[in-house]
């Protein structure tokens, strides 16, 4: 599609106060003291000075979260306008913009604006037949769409529509949603220093690095737009709940607080379930080793079962949330922790460890073995796609399966570019997250070791659900984040998509490694420095000394891309647009390219033979049936295929039919790959034969009447030619 962004037309017009030890860490810190929240507890017995400076430390902490908050939606927002021009551009303008399957998404909230009534608009989204010609379909419970429901809710409970229009309600809203999503990014930081100074320098970290921290300006209705905010406001709270010594009170407020995230997360984003089961495989093996209390793990084991459990019901028991993995872990987990717990622990540190990874292993077969019993029972097929791609990514397999290599074919499925970490360098997050990372994880080591070496485990058996003491005692939750961080890490390395989850993390982590109390504790004691004021001075002023810094190497950057004010053109699409929405009925069906049909039916409300959704069976092998029209096959053929499925008109593209991209990762290769055909270039291999057509979207343009007497050329332009069946 040609399309550019061009440069802009000018215009016409914690629970309870402890008296403070000499060699306690205050903060949070690894001691052998207790630690509270925010340095030292404001309610304990002190002077009224005291009293007064912490009050207003903690005022002046929440104070900086929201101006953060908002001043990030707003710099987003700008952004968005610079690059796009989106207060000034034509409605089908601003519809096009969002590309492939956001345009898709922002189609069923446009639809149930648009509807009369509430209910109007859930019935039309339960029984869609516009999205899909050839049936109909439940979009509620194929697609994670409740969102763009609420968002037309609320517009039309606000009665919204006397001042701002529905697009911008709905991107304002989610550049909000971004404003949360640095406060639990500041406050995550803030519980793991001890300083909400750190998380000032987390956020700062995470804003600055933009290109590799999110993309949410470029793809605003992406589910994963609506999901990682509350994703990260989960890991929060989930921070807060791990710190030992917590009020029954609290832990069940924070029980509320991680299942509405929890719930919500899964409810925006088909992919929760993979971050959910690395979230819990990292809280399993912590509580194997007795770093968290086992208890508190089997808490949040429950509040994601909930969860995912209450998302199935309301997408109408979708067989892909049954059939996850982490719906299976989570039994096999709480059994494995139950055997480990039912008897006690066997003499001799080889012993413990052999029983430990016997433990794992148990569970990580138990698990797949379940997973297998369920997608049995409810036959799931729908993800099978996803396991072909892995073993042909990995090298397991070789396939010519269309759907594994359109998706090895997308960039965002590749493996993460090296780039990525030397942009990450530049502002200092890399390498201060890899000595954090590595230093937490040596912590975990050294805890374990300890755990595994006391063979006397009465004093423990006194409390039910505590763990033994261990250099990580007084801070569980960063050995949470350590391990949960390299498990997101290890997904992002692998799959370029998920680098947006691992990214806040690391600048988190790297905050986190310049404002640590103890740290700079140890660092000052070798300089026979002990004071803990002292202390606090030192770790505040290298935390400011990297802002600055930070703020000095970005900010020249951060002003050039605001100054630079572009606007968003694409003259073919939106002729495209306004030719099928004057010249076309309103029933007529479409066929074309995923990304392009994507904004057919947002534009226009034509109906689709195919769409970029990619998740079901059934229309991944319509989808391959009717790209054929970009490989090798008898224009009888394709015809019959066409009208088995009631299209009226194809919509070719030249961009996609005369693709100079990557080698083999060009639509028609992959069509003619799959077909057993032979492409162009290509030398002889096993398997492929030389086609006895010529390519279809080829013959067609050089209008050749085998080809045009069956589908004549209704309308071109220099980017799509639209064809009818006759």
């Amino acid at each position: 599609m040609a399309t550019e962004v061009r440069q802009r037309r000018p215009i016409n017009q914690n629970d309870k106060g402890t008296e403070s030890k000499e060699d306690e860490v205050i903060d949070g810190s690894i001691s052998d003291g207790d630690s509270d929240v925010e340095d030292i507890d404001c309610h304990g017995n002190r002077s009224i000075l005291f009293w007064y400076i912490c009050h207003v430390s903690y005022l002046c902490a929440v104070t900086v979260a929201i101006i953060m908050a908002y001043q990030y939606a707003v710099y987003l927002w700008t952004l968005h306008e610079n690059r796009m021009w989106f207060t000034n551009i034509e409605e089908v303008e601003r519809e096009i913009s969002f590309r492939t399957e956001s345009g898709l998404y922002y189609s069923y909230y446009k639809q149930m604006v648009e509807a009369p009534s509430t209910s109007q608009g859930l019935y039309e989204l339960t029984h869609d037949n516009i999205t899909e010609n050839w049936r109909t379909i439940n979009v509620l419970e194929r697609m994670n769409v409740y969102q763009e429901v609420i968002l037309s809710i609320f517009y039309k409970a606000l009665n919204a529509k006397t001042w701002i229009k529905p697009i911008f309600f709905y991107i304002n809203s989610v550049f909000a949603l971004h404003g949360m999503y640095v406060v639990a990014l500041y406050s995550t930081a803030w519980m793991l220093s001890g300083s909400w100074v750190s998380g000032i320098l987390a956020a700062a970290f995470f804003i600055f690095n933009k290109a590799d921290t999110s993309r949410v300006e470029f793809t605003i209705p992406l589910r994963e737009s609506f999901a990682i905010p509350f994703l990260f406001t989960q890991i929060a709270f989930i921070t807060y709940y791990l710190r030992p010594r917590t009020s029954t009170l609290k832990q069940r407020i924070t029980h509320g607080c991680i299942g509405i995230c929890t719930f919500l997360f899964v409810l925006t984003w088909q992919f929760a379930q993979f971050l959910l089961l690395l979230q819990a495989v990292a809280l399993f093996v912590l509580a194997l080793v007795d770093i968290i209390p086992s208890q508190k793990v089997k808490c949040l084991f429950g509040i994601h079962v909930v969860s995912l459990l209450l998302v199935c019901l309301l997408q109408f028991c979708h067989p892909m949330i049954l059939g996850s993995l982490v719906l299976s872990f989570i039994p096999a987990s709480l059994m494995a922790l139950y055997i480990k717990e039912s008897k006690p622990p066997p003499s001799g540190i080889i012993v413990r460890i052999f029983k430990l990874v016997w433990l794992v292993i148990s569970a990580l077969c138990l698990t797949l073995a379940i997973n297998k019993i369920i997608k049995t029972i409810i036959n799931i097929e729908a993800d099978e796609h996803i396991f072909k791609f892995l073993s042909a990514k990995f090298g397991v397999s070789h396939t010519r399966d269309f759907d594994a290599n359109l998706y090895l074919c997308v960039g965002a499925f590749d493996f993460l570019p090296m780039d990525t970490f030397t942009r990450l360098t530049t502002t200092f997050v890399f390498p201060l997250y890899a000595a954090a990372q590595v230093l937490i994880l040596l912590f975990v080591a050294i805890a374990v070791l300890q755990i595994l070496c006391k063979v006397d485990s009465k004093e423990n058996e006194k409390d039910k659900g505590s763990v033994p003491e261990h250099i990580l005692s007084e801070r569980p939750e960063l050995a949470f984040h350590a391990v949960q961080t390299f498990l997101f890490g290890c997904m992002a390395v692998t799959t370029m998509r998920f680098k947006y989850i691992w990214t806040p993390e690391m600048c988190v982590l790297a905050a986190v490694a310049v404002g640590d109390y103890t740290m700079w504790k140890y660092i000052l004691s070798r300089l026979k420095i002990t004071n803990k004021v002292s202390v606090e001075i030192v770790r505040h002023a290298a935390i400011l000394i990297v802002l600055i810094w930070l703020i000095i190497r970005v900010y020249p950057d951060v002003v050039a891309e605001l100054d630079v004010l572009r606007e968003f053109y694409d003259p073919d699409t939106v002729a495209l647009m306004s030719w099928i929405k004057h010249n076309t009925k309103s029933a007529a069906v479409f066929s074309g390219s995923m990304q392009l049909l994507a904004g057919v039916k947002l534009c226009t409300g034509r109906r689709l033979t195919n769409h970029p959704h990619f998740e079901d069976k059934l229309l991944r092998q319509k989808t391959f049936e009717v790209y054929q029209y970009y490989g090798r096959r008898d224009p009888q053929e394709v015809h019959g295929i066409l009208k088995s499925i009631g299209a009226d008109y194809i919509i070719l593209e030249d961009s996609i039919c005369y693709s100079r991209g990557p080698p083999r990762c060009t639509l028609p290769h992959l069509v003619d790959m799959a077909n057993g055909h032979m492409t162009d270039g290509d030398t002889q291999e096993a398997g492929l034969v030389k086609a006895k057509h010529g390519r279809f979207c080829d013959r067609i343009n050089q209008k050749d009447p085998l080809y045009t007497k069956l589908f004549p050329l209704v309308f071109k332009n220099k980017t799509f030619r639209v064809y009818k069946l006759l």
